[in-house]
């Protein structure tokens, strides 16, 4: 099911691009950059929370966070990767997957969701990143 004014369900472009397709979901990069390689992964269905998957799509979006974090790891090379899901604005399941880097911005404590960022990444610049992450995809 598809919802109108869902900005997963349209794969909407407002704050993110469309990294690549999974199995069940689509992975985005977030033109805010402030997180060197910060990624959501929505869900393809419009569900809002994740005891409405049944259990082979649950282990489907499983398995592609894990397909998403690992090519994240692997192209940004970051001391761990956080994840978070909230959906209070956007009821629909997504995580967000958000590289950190020992010494660098939030290391040791949650990574904030800035209100208006000064880190928004070029046109040329995420199409770069895009190109990294699909070839570790």
């Amino acid at each position: 099911m598809k919802v109108e004014n869902c900005r997963y369900c349209s794969k909407g472009t407002d704050i993110m691009e469309v990294v690549a397709d999974l199995e069940v979901s689509t992975l985005y990069i977030t033109k805010d950059q402030s997180y060197k390689g910060r990624c959501i992964l929505g869900l393809n269905d419009h569900k809002t929370e994740l005891f409405q998957l049944g259990p082979e799509e649950l282990q489907a979006f499983s398995r592609d966070m894990a397909r998403a974090a690992k090519a994240l790891y692997e192209t940004f090379k970051p001391g761990k990767i956080n994840y978070a899901a909230f959906g209070d604005t956007y009821p629909h399941v997504h995580f967000h997957l958000v590289p950190k880097y020992e010494g660098g911005k939030s290391w040791g404590s949650q990574f904030d969701l800035p209100l208006s960022s000064t880190d928004i990444a070029s046109p040329e610049e995420l199409a770069s990143r895009i190109k990294e992450i699909k070839q570790r995809l």
